[in-house]
């Protein structure tokens, strides 16, 4: 009985070490894709900020109006965009302490979110602007880590630059998109949340909540 013991436990022992080896070597392979698909983006989002800015230069360039949703009669408040591989952008993020400088696609969605950052939902004139991106090393993993006070610009296809500082990061629930994108210029007379111009938002490691960093427009 006390042999079978033992080869019971000597198989349940190599049993463990072999799914131990199997769950590293899985982690390996998740960080090598990651890494990976990081330089993929990188290389891409490098590639259109220098299709745009030949747009942009080319004298014969008629950009199209983006009309944001509930303000088709404000024409002043049109995002003026350049058509790219399919995809409408309005500008670029640039963060200079995490090396970021990325183009902005008008919309949003799953497959969008993958190729550069989107705007989720405002306008850059109305200093409400929500912008998201995956926790890619190359688009907004940096923003997990970033420090407050940090300078952050928004150049729009028309050329106009927007100054920015970052005045907090919040940790914000995948659900509470009210919390995300009210426009805290108008909670604030409420006794709301701090005031801001600009929001950052990508997903924290594991996908579970939300890193929500608010921006404040300032001079240059």
């Amino acid at each position: 009985m006390q042999k079978k013991d033992r080869k019971k436990k000597s198989r349940f022992g190599t049993l463990l070490i072999v799914l131990g080896v199997l769950l590293l070597a899985g982690a390996a392979a998740l960080v090598i894709f990651n890494k990976w698909q990081s330089m993929v983006a990188e290389r891409e989002s490098a590639a259109i900020l220098e299709e745009m800015e030949a747009a942009m230069q080319e004298e014969h360039l008629h950009p199209e109006e983006y009309i944001p949703e509930g303000n088709a009669e404000e024409a002043d408040l049109n995002m003026p965009t350049v058509t790219i591989d399919g995809y409408e952008y309005i500008g670029r993020i640039t963060i200079p302490c995490i090396s970021i400088d990325l183009p902005v696609i008008a919309e949003w969605d799953d497959q969008r979110l993958w190729i550069n950052p989107c705007r989720y939902t405002g306008n850059y004139k109305t200093d409400d602007m929500v912008i998201c991106a995956h926790n890619l090393d190359s688009h907004f993993g940096g923003l997990l880590g970033i420090g407050i006070g940090e300078k952050v610009t928004f150049t729009a296809v028309d050329g106009t630059v927007y100054h920015y500082i970052i005045s907090n990061r919040e940790t914000v629930q995948p659900t509470s998109i009210d919390e995300m994108i009210q426009n805290m210029n108008n909670a604030k007379e409420e006794g709301g949340l701090e005031d801001w111009d600009l929001t950052l938002f990508t997903c924290h490691l594991g996908g579970q909540t939300r890193c929500a960093v608010r921006c404040l427009r300032v001079e240059e």
